[in-house]
C-alpha cells in the first residue's frame, strides 16, 4: 500500500511540477487545434527523442492512401514507442507534424485524430510544417515527438 500510494505521489507530483504547457490569455486558444504554446519541465529526468513516425504499417511499412489511416498509424507509432519507456501521450513536450499538400481538410483530420490520442490533454507544444514530399513515396504524414521521463 505504501507503494501505491508513493507511486501515485510521484505521478501527481511530477504532473503537477515538472511539467508546465501554458497558453498565454494574450494569445489565442490553440487547444482547438491539438496543441499548447508552450511546455517546458523543472524536474530531472531523461528526455526521450522521438524520431519521425510516418503512417506505414508494421514492419512491411505498409502505407494506405488515405490522410486519415496514415495519420492514424503515425500517432499508434508515436504511442507505441511511449509505450516502449513506459511513457504516455501526455509525457510528450513537444511535436512536429509534416503533411504532404496540407490543407484545411488534413488539419481537421489531424486535430479529430490527436484528439482521440491525447484524451486528457493538455496538448504539447506543436509545429505543423506543410511540405511537397517525404522520404517515401506514399507517405503523406510524419510525427516527431520530443517526451520526457521524471527520475524517480
Amino acid at each position: 500500500m505504501r507503494h501505491l500510494l508513493l507511486s501515485l505521489f510521484t505521478l501527481f507530483a511530477f504532473n503537477i511540477k515538472a511539467q508546465t504547457f501554458k497558453n498565454p490569455e494574450s494569445l489565442f486558444d490553440p487547444t482547438p487545434y491539438g496543441f499548447s504554446h508552450a511546455s517546458s519541465v523543472t524536474a530531472p529526468g531523461e528526455f526521450v527523442y522521438i524520431s519521425g513516425q510516418s503512417g506505414g504499417l508494421g514492419k512491411e511499412h505498409l502505407l494506405s492512401n488515405d490522410f486519415r489511416e496514415q495519420t492514424q498509424v503515425a500517432l499508434q507509432n508515436i504511442v507505441t514507442v511511449l509505450d516502449s519507456y513506459n511513457l504516455k501521450p501526455q509525457n510528450v513536450m513537444k511535436i512536429t507534424i509534416l503533411i504532404v499538400d496540407h490543407s484545411q481538410e488534413k488539419l481537421k483530420i489531424w486535430n479529430e485524430e490527436i484528439n482521440k490520442v491525447w484524451k486528457n490533454k493538455p496538448f504539447p507544444a506543436s509545429t505543423l510544417i506543410p511540405v511537397p514530399r517525404l522520404a517515401i513515396d506514399g507517405m503523406l504524414i510524419e510525427v516527431d515527438a520530443v517526451a520526457f521521463k521524471a527520475k524517480k
